[in-house]
């Protein structure tokens, strides 16, 4: 069977299940600083380390100004080197607590980054220290509790929920291409001009104040959270003069359990809006002065989550509107020298345009210490402009190793396939995406 029709099987195999089989349905928004008063300690020590490693074939562009090198999306972030590579991907230590006996209604939350990553990349790799978590909440009021600082701003279920109970290794495609962002100075139209990021990726974090609550009825949880941001990435300050806007809705029907393995059915719904500035390339001509210009961005999803006892499982649909990841030049790694030796791969953005994806996930524990997990994800990239529009198609086969409740071993293997729909089989950019490998990874989490 191709790995085209396999995927086709598997998604209609999921959609019949996703009334029946079930996810992790936590509150994400309440397990961290809602503890109530006087039940937390003044300050806890805590963190984790996810040492990992990630496998492709390593093939190269089959076409294009780049052809013979380096595919960027056959490497292995967050430097795109090599094609397979041993990392720490992740290691954190945070302080949280309570102002206990001065005032046990307020919590604080401190958590810092220094694996190598996305987050610490800008400075340096493994062994540079970057601030995620930084944040005050007071619980003093029913209607609404108050959270200020840097957080994880409310939206999608793959940003919102802990990543230390993230039952894969990578994110899927749609939440890595629209919500997982990339702060760039330019739309990467400027001539030899790599506009790589000028900063942390986001991690799914914002500077701001946010408004929430949840409510209790009989066996059912209501919970809501408005939120106003700089929209300029971690630890520092806006570059405009326009603020982000995050909300969130969720409704769940609480099965038992507590903390971020609670049981239950959750459906949700979030919205964030704001505004990027760009530098535009006037022309080709180096004289030209570059003109900056502010671009909406608009995100949005719904979906559902269920745990219950052995079984677990989770849908979400999520829509981008403006600034859209265009990938790289040729495919190649940004930076990247052409073959002619006259420009340079860059790192593109559509201010304009448009992109949608969704994705299936479930899994069943064999064992109380053995899970296996199965996901179909699907990126549509560009979809306002037929020529640059890119599909991109992945299933995942994983399987989760419990040694205990704060240490496992993740295994993934990604089937791979991405296209040009509205292009020839025989254009290069459907010669350069036939080339993407699927890929191979292993990850321990440890937690203390």
């Amino acid at each position: 069977m191709s790995n085209t029709k396999l995927r086709l099987a598997v998604m209609l195999a999921a959609t019949g299940l996703a009334a029946a089989l079930p996810s992790q349905a936590a509150n994400w928004l309440m397990l961290q600083g809602t503890e109530p008063a006087g039940a937390a300690e003044r300050a806890r020590i805590w963190g984790f380390i996810q040492p990992e490693f990630q496998y492709t074939e390593g093939t190269k562009l089959e076409a294009g100004p780049f052809s013979g090198q380096d595919a960027i999306f056959n490497t292995i972030g967050p430097d795109r080197d090599a094609s397979s590579q041993f990392n720490i991907r992740r290691a954190r230590l945070g302080l949280r607590g309570q102002g206990f006996p001065l005032d046990s209604n307020t919590n604080y939350f401190f958590l810092v980054e220094a694996g190598n990553n996305g987050i610490t990349k800008p400075g340096g790799g493994l062994g540079s220290l970057k601030l995620t978590d930084a944040s005050v909440t007071f619980n003093h009021f029913d209607a609404a509790r108050v959270r200020v600082g840097q957080f994880k701003t409310p939206g999608s279920e793959e940003g919102l929920k802990a990543i230390h109970v993230f039952d894969y290794v990578n994110f899927t495609s749609v939440t890595d291409g629209v919500l997982l962002e990339r702060y760039i100075d330019a739309d990467g139209s400027a001539p030899n001009d790599p506009n790589g990021p000028n900063g942390p990726v986001g991690a799914f974090r914002d500077i701001g104040i946010q408004l929430f609550q949840s409510f209790r009825q009989n066996d059912w949880e209501h919970s809501y959270a408005v939120m106003v941001g700089n929209g300029n990435g971690l630890a520092r300050s806006d570059n405009n003069n326009e603020k982000d806007i995050y909300l969130y809705l969720s409704t769940e029907k609480v099965f038992g359990g507590k903390g971020p393995r609670r049981q239950g059915w959750k459906g949700f719904v979030w919205y964030q809006q704001g505004d990027r500035t760009l530098t535009l390339a006037q022309g080709t001509d180096s004289t030209a002065d570059d003109v900056e210009e502010d671009f909406e961005r608009k995100r949005w999803g719904v979906g559902t989550t269920y745990l219950n006892g052995k079984y677990r499982a989770a849908a979400e649909y999520i829509v981008a509107d403006g600034m859209i990841r265009n990938g790289s030049d040729g495919g190649a790694v940004v930076g990247a020298l052409s073959n002619n030796g006259l420009s340079r791969a860059s790192l593109n953005v559509l201010p304009e345009d448009e992109a949608d994806g969704w994705y299936l996930d479930f899994g069943y524990k064999i064992r109380p210490d053995i899970e296996l997990d199965i996901r179909y994800d699907r990126f549509n990239r560009a979809t306002d402009t037929d020529p640059a529009e890119r599909r991109f198609d992945t299933l995942t086969l994983g399987a989760q190793y419990f040694f205990n409740k704060k240490t496992r071993l993740i295994l993934n293997y990604e089937f791979r396939e991405a296209e040009a729909p509205n292009l020839p089989s025989s254009h290069p950019a459907n010669q350069i995406l036939d080339g993407m490998d699927d890929r191979i990874s292993a990850q321990i989490l440890a937690i203390f």
